[in-house]
């Protein structure tokens, strides 16, 4: 049996993890894997600015060094931003995907040019700048809100009536730009992938279950991550890292 981690973004209490473990209903895998989510130690409260990016990557790298170590054959990372990727791939030889890159990708074998649906404002900006440090403009009919602040908790829970019809728009306006494929700008959105599937005439790309089946699929190819080009550190330091962490941790209570 392979075991995969997942590692949720923010500090969350069970209620929370198990809104980010609902994704896996989302997807059909073999019988021969089984995930595990794991909320970070410490890290921001939300994701608007550079400050926020900075936490975020640490706080996702130290949940997930020691992932090898502890026995999974794969990580899992829960956000679009790909925070903690390239680090947590230079210090682990098992394969660690995350949606962001990875579902941009996907989205280019199903349509010629893709959107992506964000939340509101703060995330478009750094969708858009990501997806420029991809090289991918070309590719993309651009970035569209609906306006809703992100709530990490409890995701589109209690929402639906509210917030899907608004992402529904989003989607159709990323449409009229030329969009052939819409992708979920964020994993906290991954309750409407359904809904939007069935009120929409091209695919939807639901990020996080996206994941869950890339790690199936590297797993059974027998493949990982490039050392090339993910070389590992000369002089490592987890336990100033942990360190770190845990004293964030004690520092919010």
């Amino acid at each position: 049996m392979a075991k995969a981690l997942v590692i949720v973004p923010f500090a969350l209490d069970e209620a929370g993890i198990a809104n980010r473990r609902a994704q896996l209903d989302y997807v059909r895998l073999g019988p021969d894997i089984e995930f595990d989510f794991r909320g970070v130690t410490a890290g921001p409260k939300s994701y608007m600015s550079p400050h926020d990016f900075v936490l975020m990557d640490m706080a996702i790298f130290e949940a997930g060094m020691s992932a090898q170590d502890d026995g999974y054959d794969a990580v899992c990372i829960d956000t679009m931003s790909d925070s903690g990727l390239d680090a947590l791939r230079s210090m682990l030889d098992i394969p660690v995907i995350a949606p962001g890159k990875a579902a941009m990708l996907f989205c280019l074998t199903l349509g010629n040019k893709f959107s992506i649906i964000c939340q509101w404002d703060y995330a478009v900006l750094r969708t858009t700048k990501m997806i420029k440090g991809l090289g991918l403009e070309d590719f993309c009919a651009g970035v569209f809100n609906f306006d809703v602040p992100p709530d990490y908790a409890n995701l589109l829970d209690g929402k639906e009536d509210k917030v899907f019809p608004k992402m529904q728009a989003a989607c159709e306006e990323a449409m009229a730009a030329g969009a052939d494929v819409v992708c979920l700008g964020s994993t906290t959105m991954h309750q409407a992938a359904e809904y939007l599937a069935e009120k929409l005439p091209i695919p939807i790309v639901n990020p996080g279950p996206l994941t869950y089946k890339l790690v199936e699929s590297v797993l059974d190819l027998k493949l990982t991550h490039s050392r090339k080009a993910y070389p590992q550190p000369l002089d490592p330091h987890p336990d100033m890292i942990h360190a770190m962490l845990n004293a964030g941790k004690e520092s919010l209570g």
